[in-house]
């Protein structure tokens, strides 16, 4: 039998800090435990660890971010040798990542432009779906589609991460802070990104906050003013003002094989398919990365719902994946399988805009050219 042991949290954040500095990973791993059918008694026997720390594990109150590196590594091993979906340990891992973002913004002191973590690296979905989770109540991708677990649960589980309103107000202030106080200076990333997250406050003067520091930014070149464009549309469209996504489809994307190309870019880095960068640059590259773009086109014909507030940016972004790379179509997939069953649903819908609407029938064309 291993030995069981109980960690002690590092760092100096203080109790306060520490209460909330787990609480995405502690949430991942306990929907993990469930999966695998285990209690907190029996995982803690397979870990070799007490119950008590697992139950802290699952709360936050004793951080898995606190663990040393090596014992993180063991316990991942572990859990892989036990049977955790792949996607469930990245998530773990993301998870991680999201509870030290989200502790150093809700700390006593913001942190400096220069030492800010927000602008380090361009955030992918995986991390930003964790980070926003208990602001949003939208589930991350790899546990959308979970079975039940196989043992029942004891008495009522929240469904997602909880984080206190005030800790919820806090956050969105200090990215509104943070967003204020880089304008203007070298850090267009971290603003970019404070801007990103500050866009999932459901407040109702987010979207004018948002139009307005589009309006007061003075960018010098075209990247910062196509990417301050995407950035105000994809807002509206997540507050369900779908007029500025047309607008950014119709007069900015559909006009410019530029903004066509960053389009393209973007989307593919931003689920995955590319590998992590420290600046956005690459995204204005006049041609597009050598990514292939199965995982990207699996990923639009997923969002091709009429209801969703991007289906019509991903209609457009799915037809230019596809003119660029007809490949797509000639190779058997599940994705193309998924397409074809898809489109005739989608064209019966009763009002599709025009421009989404003309798309859909050029996608189905290429498909039957595809497999003439």
């Amino acid at each position: 039998m291993r030995q069981r042991t109980t960690e002690t949290p590092t760092g100096g954040q203080g109790s306060a800090g520490r209460g909330r500095a787990g609480v995405l990973s502690g949430y991942v791993f306990r929907v993990l435990r469930e999966q695998l059918g285990q209690t907190q008694e029996s995982l803690a026997e397979a870990l070799g660890v007490s119950p008590d720390t697992v139950a802290g594990w699952e709360t936050g109150r004793r951080p898995l971010t606190s663990l040393s590196v090596g014992h993180k590594v063991t316990i991942r091993h572990l859990l892989m040798r036990m049977g955790t979906a792949p996607d469930l340990l990245a998530a773990l891992d993301r998870g991680m990542e999201a509870d030290v973002l989200l502790s150093g913004v809700l700390g006593t002191e913001p942190a400096t432009e220069a030492a800010n973590p927000m602008g380090a690296w361009v955030m992918q979905r995986d991390l930003v779906e964790v980070l926003t989770w208990p602001l949003s109540g939208v589930v991350p991708s790899p546990l959308r589609s979970l079975p039940a677990p196989p043992r029942p649960r004891r008495g009522p589980v929240p469904s997602a991460p909880e984080l206190p309103v005030a800790d919820q107000r806090r956050f969105f202030s200090r990215m509104r802070e943070t967003a204020e106080q880089a304008r203007g200076g070298n850090d267009f990333l971290l603003r970019r990104q404070a801007l990103y997250l500050a866009g999932f406050d459901r407040s109702a003067d987010t979207s004018d906050w948002l139009a307005h520091q589009q309006r007061t930014e003075r960018p010098d070149d075209w990247l910062t003013g196509w990417l301050n464009s995407r950035s105000v549309a994809a807002v509206a469209a997540r507050q369900g003002d779908r007029e500025r996504m047309a607008h950014f489809i119709g007069r900015t994307l559909a006009d410019d094989d530029r903004a066509e190309v960053a389009n393209l870019n973007y989307w593919a880095y931003w689920i995955g398919e590319s590998p992590l960068r420290l600046s956005d640059d690459f995204i204005g590259e006049t041609t597009a990365g050598p990514w292939h773009g199965a995982r990207l086109m699996e990923h639009l014909v997923s969002g091709l719902a009429p209801q969703h507030g991007f289906f019509d940016l991903n209609v457009h972004t799915l037809w230019t994946l596809l003119a660029s790379r007809p490949s797509l179509l000639r190779a058997p997939s599940a994705a193309k399988n998924a397409l074809r069953a898809r489109l005739p649903v989608v064209l019966d819908e009763p009002g599709l805009p025009h421009l989404a609407r003309g798309e859909l029938e050029g996608i189905r064309y290429a498909i039957r050219l595809s497999e003439a």
